[in-house]
Order: C-alpha cells, then sequence, then structure tokens
C-alpha cells in the first residue's frame, strides 16, 4: 500500500508508530519506505499530504487482520486519530 497522510502531531503520531510496531510485525507487515514531505506538486487528493509511506503484508488476510485487530484499533483511537487530519489510500495491491 502507498499511503499519505497530513500528520498534524509528530509527537503524537511517533508514539502511534511506536505502540503500533509489535502488532504489525505480528502480521508479518512492514514499512518499505517512509517520507516526510514539504510540497506535493500534483495530487489525485484534495486533502493535503506531508507525510508518504509504504506498508506492505504477506497476504489480503493479515493485512485486513492486522487493521481490525481490536488492540490495534485502541492505539489507533489514542494516538493515530489525534495526529493525523486525513489520510489517503494512494495505491493498494496484492502480488
Amino acid at each position: 500500500m502507498l499511503v499519505g497522510l497530513e500528520v498534524i502531531d509528530d509527537q503524537i503520531y511517533q508514539q502511534y508508530r511506536s505502540a503500533m510496531k509489535p502488532i504489525l510485525l505480528e502480521y508479518g507487515g512492514e514499512f518499505g519506505y517512509d517520507f516526510s514531505i514539504s510540497k506535493v506538486l500534483k495530487s489525485q487528493a484534495s486533502e493535503p499530504i506531508n507525510r508518504l509511506f509504504t506498508i506492505r503484508f504477506p497476504n489480503a488476510k493479515n493485512r485486513d487482520a492486522f487493521f481490525s485487530n481490536p488492540q490495534y484499533l485502541l492505539i489507533k483511537q489514542e494516538f493515530f486519530s489525534a495526529s493525523v487530519a486525513n489520510t489517503t489510500i494512494i495505491s493498494d495491491y496484492e502480488i
């Protein structure tokens, strides 16, 4: 998956990343690339983007299980919601 975010609080977003990482690894997930960006030259989304990353899983089943994991959802509610204003899924595919 290629994901764009508008991060509005870097410290809280880093807490989110730290808290969710053990769960991500449990499902075989990992971040491939991670960029903090200051200027978007072209976008198909109306929401601003200042963070861009890839996240991958071994298969769709693991991806879906991760994003619906109750512990992950609590972490997302506590940290992600407070630190990210917008999320844009730029690309999602299976190999």
